[in-house]
Order: structure tokens, then C-alpha cells, then sequence
């Protein structure tokens, strides 16, 4: 009994490939975001930068946005890992936030083109396993 249960087991398993995949970059992606939120609480508590790059001498749209994704980029982090529905539209909205404010607004962050491509790249690959996942499940 055990061997016809194991080809069985193998069958499951390939089943879910995608999903599997679309998890663990999801994970990556929470590893990345708490690396991203801790930086930015970095430079509102000082731990980076000089005198001169102090939160206090920024201005204060730079000091918005800074405290903003402080915030998001963690709890982008705790949905990811967990693999939850809301995590990943905080993600999303968090790779979005920064596309936009690196292309509209460049005086902020510095308008980075590569920064605009990374984001870009992270979200056409989140895209790309999740619509692979879907298909996995047959409705």
C-alpha cells in the first residue's frame, strides 16, 4: 500500500510547483522589505548618514515619504512571509509608491531610473508566478 500512495504524493506535489515557487518569492520579497523598512528607520532614528543627510535637515517631503515606507515596507514584510491576500497588496502598493515617486517626484529620492526598474522587475515577476499559481487550481 505504501508504494501506490507515493506516486500519488509525487503527482500532489508537481500539482503545486508554481505555488510553491510563488511562495518562496513572496518570502524573498518579505526578506527584502524588512531590509527596506529597516533602512528607512535607520535613516529617521540616524543610525545612517552624516550631519549633514540628518532627518531633521531633510525636507519634509522627503521626511513623509521616508516615514512612510519605515512603516509599509515592514507590514508589506509580516503579509508576505505569511503568504496572506493583504500582504501582497501592501507589497503592491508599496512597489508602486516608489515607482511614482521616483519617477514623479525626483526631487524626493533622486527620480533613480534603476530603482523604477527594480520595482518594475519585482512586479512583473510576482505577476508572472501568481497567474502561473492560478492556473495550478482549476476553478
Amino acid at each position: 500500500m505504501p508504494v501506490v500512495e507515493q506516486p500519488e504524493r509525487i503527482e500532489a506535489d508537481d500539482a503545486n510547483v508554481w505555488t510553491r515557487r510563488l511562495v518562496l518569492f513572496l518570502r524573498i520579497m518579505a526578506l527584502l522589505s524588512i531590509v527596506k523598512g529597516l533602512y528607512h528607520w535607520a535613516q529617521v532614528t540616524g543610525f545612517v548618514g552624516g550631519e549633514d543627510e540628518a532627518f531633521e535637515n531633510q525636507p519634509m517631503a522627503w521626511q513623509a515619504a521616508t516615514v512612510y515606507f519605515a512603516v509599509i515596507e515592514l507590514v508589506a514584510a509580516v503579509g508576505l512571509w505569511l503568504a496572506t491576500p493583504w500582504g501582497a497588496v501592501v507589497w503592491l502598493t508599496t512597489v508602486v509608491s516608489m515607482a511614482v515617486i521616483e519617477l514623479m517626484f525626483p526631487g524626493i529620492y533622486g527620480g533613480s531610473l534603476l530603482v523604477v526598474a527594480g520595482e518594475a522587475l519585482m512586479l512583473a515577476a510576482y505577476l508572472a508566478l501568481a497567474w502561473m499559481a492560478a492556473r495550478e487550481r482549476p476553478p
